[in-house]
Formats: structure tokens, C-alpha cells, sequence
């Protein structure tokens, strides 16, 4: 059962989160992680790149977001929003909307931000909306994981986050990471519940 891990990282942060992600996902027997990320895009005109990335994850196909069992989906932070490069993909989306192929299945959102108070939670939102869209089922990460009270970087119960500092350099925290497998973990949990039913 394949759950992706779709993202856009600019400085590394929300590749690493991705990759903990992915590590949580795949503790759940019968639960494998595909990593995939998607291209920038161009403020000036439409831009053109390989197909296969120089490096990372290969690029999301609409077929990923098919076939996939659930989703966890990440962005750094853009005044509260997601990332254009993600929200162009998002967009492109309609297709699998129109088939509601994505019903039913569970998501989680994560993200990373070079402020302490850049908007973590608004933008961790904007990227449920288009998947409550979809008709995915959201799952958070719940209190009882007791990172939440005490991480002095990122946590959130909307989806794990990531507090990188203004030059970006901050590694992600060993609080962070746990939280990100707990994600991971849950959600993979509950893809096989939903898939079982």
C-alpha cells in the first residue's frame, strides 16, 4: 500500500520533514512511502525543466495522487500559504477531483518556516482545503503525543512543523523528527484501517 509524500522544499528543511515522514510510514507493515516533489515554476513566463530532477524525489504524476492509499503533503511557508511551485500542481488536480479518486482517503499536512510566528498554522490550512476538496479525511497529529506541550521549535496539531530561523540553517529538531514519524505512523495507520473496511 503506497502512501505518498508529496512536497516543495526550497532550502532542505521540508525534503528532510518528508524523509522522516516517509521513515514513520514505512514502521506500519504493509505501508511503503513514495517520495515525490514538484518542479518550480516561473514568475516571468512559463518555465521548462527535465522531466527527472537533478536530484531528490522524482517529480508527482497525477497517476501518484491516484494510486496513492493516503497522502501527506508539504510545503515551506509563503505569508501563510503554501508554496506557488505546490499550489500550481494542486491546480492542475481537477482531473482526479472529477473522478473522486481521492475520497475516502486520509491526509496530513506538514511545513517549514524561517519564522517563529510565520504563519505555520494558516499555512498548513490552506493546504488542507484543496484536499477537503478532494474529499480526503484529515488527520492532525493529536495532544497525547507529548512533543506538543514541550518542543520550543515547531510541533502544531495540525500537522508537524519545522522552525528553520532567518538564515534558514536551523536543523530540524529531535522533537520535530519524532513528530514527523508520528505523523507518518498515523497516517499509514490509518490507511490500512480505511483500506481494511
Amino acid at each position: 500500500m503506497d502512501i505518498l509524500v508529496l512536497y516543495y522544499s526550497r532550502h532542505g528543511a521540508v525534503a528532510e520533514m518528508a524523509n522522516h515522514i516517509a521513515r514513520g510510514i514505512e514502521e506500519i507493515d504493509g505501508a511503503q512511502a513514495r517520495l515525490r516533489t514538484v518542479p518550480e515554476v516561473s514568475t516571468v513566463c512559463e518555465a521548462t525543466e527535465d522531466t527527472i530532477p537533478e536530484s531528490g524525489a522524482p517529480y508527482v504524476t497525477l497517476d501518484d495522487m491516484k494510486q496513492c492509499a493516503g497522502l501527506a503533503l508539504g510545503s515551506p511557508t509563503r505569508f501563510g500559504n503554501m508554496a506557488a511551485p505546490l499550489k500550481y500542481f494542486i491546480d492542475s488536480t481537477s482531473p482526479i477531483w472529477l473522478t473522486g479518486a481521492l475520497t475516502g482517503k486520509p491526509a496530513s499536512v506538514f511545513t517549514s518556516t524561517s519564522s517563529m510566528h510565520g504563519g505555520q498554522e494558516t499555512t498548513l490550512i490552506s493546504m488542507m482545503l484543496p484536499l477537503l476538496h478532494h474529499g480526503m479525511l484529515i488527520a492532525g497529529v493529536p495532544y497525547g503525543e507529548t512533543d506538543l506541550m514541550h518542543t520550543t521549535t515547531g510541533g502544531t496539531p495540525y500537522g508537524t512543523s519545522h522552525y528553520a530561523g532567518p538564515d534558514n540553517k536551523l536543523a530540524v529538531s529531535e522533537e520535530e523528527k519524532r513528530l514527523c514519524r508520528i505523523q507518518g505512523k498515523r497516517l499509514a495507520e490509518l490507511a490500512l484501517k480505511l483500506k481494511s473496511e
